[in-house]
């Protein structure tokens, strides 16, 4: 083996690691975010939460990504340690399709059929279409998404044949094979060597696949192999590891059951294995292994250990626990459950697609808050009471720190590879959990106003808490349509905030007349209108900030947040909507005659 095949061994691993990256993204983004809210969601029973481990690794193609998610989730207090165990050794098995996918360089035969079922058959044609999709798929797209798979997955596949091919010559170099039967003597160096390669790399597919092209030299004995696999499960726990830096326990534990479960289950392999050989002696050890025999390993051993372990998962989390004890709790958790509430782990910066799932969720419970906020807040108005004054304040600060949160979030994730779907839908959460805090302001306002007429032990008129309890049952009705909407990412629904913003406009103008007429009769007193006049103000402002968030969810597809602009631009059908919309509610809302 000399310089250039060195060379192209590097370059070859190179094209490997690109390859399985640029599959592994087209996958997690053609998914959407949907694997891992699936991930998330259904596990509630330990089996399913194996299969689903399982099935999410084999999707996109890491073990090594699906446990960082999975500490990604203890840390933000979204899945308990109990529900992690199962994730994390269906990960461990999950990962074995990836081998079982390499082991085709090895297939060999004359026949067409065998011929095509060689990568550097088919690899080409794949590589053919998936550039043919990217070129001709507009802007972002799933046929761009499938396309970037199969090139990325031929790039896999040429770069597994390359490295194959450099390390050929390995099999008469003395040093090399003087190397092997150092470990196949010493099984535990073979170990530390598997272990090692997997933790710089930080995938134990790549490993694998570079151990399965070492095999197509014939050098590479199972006696060999076997040791090198067992230190790669070891190995692939490291990216776990790191990820779990500056978590919370609960992470850091998750992170010591996945290098627990791979532990336990090599040691245990191991003692048993070679105990047995001690006495049996397996002659398949000297035999030169091969790529499907690699793949048979790796899966024998996850799903042989995942069998054997799974009984005692309970005490894998007790293990974790007792590595990582539990102390004092940290401030920010004696806080209370707010914090946790509102956290978002930045390792899901990593998966985009569900990073903007887990906004999306959290947005969501932001504007119920609000909503809830601004209700109370309108029947403290009506109906004083202290502790409903509170609850308007805790529900308002926790809106705050929503913001504060989700705005830095959502920065750090504009940076991040999105769909254009995403794009447009991050740039409509960063506009719309600013007009949700300022709704919650509001809120505070007309607290306040209350506060101060039941402190100074004032009322309104009979005509103005009249008119008054018209206008609060509008705009309860605009800010519970609008979180409904905003919710529920009902665009069309968006549609029938303007014509009620417009209603409760016109409200107010006309309750300012009244408000004015009653004064020049005597029938109200400057103080109390001044009070009228900051909650009809705060009123006007909520709805505006209703209209705000409606007409950025219509004209998201177009980028434009411009409100008048949007309305100017209405076909005749459209203001004709609108007009009978905006009558109706005219009707509905209507003030009293004085």
């Amino acid at each position: 083996m000399d310089f250039f095949n060195v060379l192209s061994l590097i370059g070859g691993l190179a094209l490997f690691l690109f390859g399985m990256n640029a599959m592994g993204d087209g996958l997690s983004k053609m998914a959407g975010g949907k694997l891992e809210s699936i991930l998330e969601k259904l596990t509630s029973k330990r089996i399913y939460a194996v299969l689903l481990g399982a099935a999410v690794t084999a999707v996109i193609q890491s073990s090594s990504a699906t446990t960082v998610m999975v500490v990604g989730f203890v840390n933000s207090g979204i899945m308990q340690l109990s529900q992690a165990v199962g994730i994390i050794m269906g990960a461990n098995v999950g990962t074995t399709v990836t081998s079982w996918l390499l082991s085709l360089t090895g297939i060999e035969g004359s026949t067409f059929f065998l011929q095509m079922l060689k990568p550097s058959s088919f690899s080409p044609i794949l590589a053919a279409v998936g550039i043919v999709l990217t070129m001709v798929s507009k802007g972002e797209s799933k046929k761009k998404d499938v396309g970037n798979i199969l090139v990325g997955f031929a790039i896999l596949m040429f770069g597994m044949e390359t490295m194959s091919d450099s390390v050929s010559g390995l099999s008469n170099n003395a040093g090399f094979t003087g190397l092997l039967t150092a470990f196949s003597d010493n099984p535990i160096l073979g170990m530390v060597v598997g272990a090692v390669l997997t933790a710089i790399i930080q995938s134990s597919s790549a490993s694998v696949g570079i151990l399965q092209a070492l095999c197509s030299t014939g050098a590479v004995g199972y006696g060999v192999a076997i040791p090198i696999i067992m230190g790669q499960n070891i190995g692939t726990c490291v990216t776990s590891m790191i990820s779990s830096i500056g978590a919370n326990r609960n992470a850091k534990r998750a992170s010591m059951i996945h290098l627990y479960f791979n532990l336990i289950g090599t040691i245990c392999f191991m003692v048993v294995f070679y105990s047995i050989n001690h006495f049996v002696n397996f002659a398949f050890l000297a035999s030169p292994a091969n790529a499907a025999g690699i793949a048979m390993i790796h899966s024998l051993f996850n799903i042989g250990a995942t069998i054997v372990l799974f009984p005692f998962a309970d005490k894998l989390v007790r293990l974790a626990q007792l590595t990582i004890p539990d102390k004092k709790e940290e401030a920010e958790e004696e806080a209370g459950s707010l914090k946790k509430a509102v956290t978002i782990d930045e390792r899901f910066l990593e998966s985009p697609a569900f990073a903007m799932e887990i906004c999306r969720q959290k947005i969501r419970e932001m504007a119920q808050k609000t909503e809830s906020a601004l209700l109370l807040s309108m029947e403290a108005l009506k109906d004083y009471d202290r502790k409903k004054v509170e609850k308007v304040i805790k529900l308002e600060n926790e809106v705050d720190d929503y913001e504060d949160v989700l705005g830095s979030y959502l920065v750090k994730l504009s940076s991040k590879n999105l769909s254009k779907k995403d794009s447009q839908s991050l740039s409509g959460m960063l506009h719309g959990i600013n007009d949700f805090e300022r709704i919650s302001d509001h809120a505070v306002n007309l607290v306040e106003s209350a506060s101060e007429i039941a402190d100074r032990e004032l009322e309104f008129s009979k005509k103005a808490a009249g008119e008054l309890e018209v206008l609060c049952e509008a705009v309860e009705e605009i800010v519970s349509d609008t979180t409904e909407v905003f919710c529920a990412e009902d665009t069309d629904g968006a549609s029938h905030i303007e014509p009620l913003e417009e209603v409760i406009d016109s409200l107010i103008k006309k309750m300012k007349q009244h408000h004015i007429k009653r004064l020049q009769n005597g029938k109200c007193t400057i103080e109390m209108g001044l009070i009228l006049e900051d909650v009809l103000t705060n009123l006007e402002r909520v709805s505006d900030h209703c209209s705000n968030i409606a007409v950025d969810m219509m004209t998201i597809d177009d980028d434009g947040y411009d409100t008048h602009e949007y309305f100017n631009e209405m076909s005749e059908k459209e203001l004709e909507s609108f007009r009978e919309e905006y009558n109706l509610l005219k009707n509905k809302y209507q003030l009293k005659k004085r």
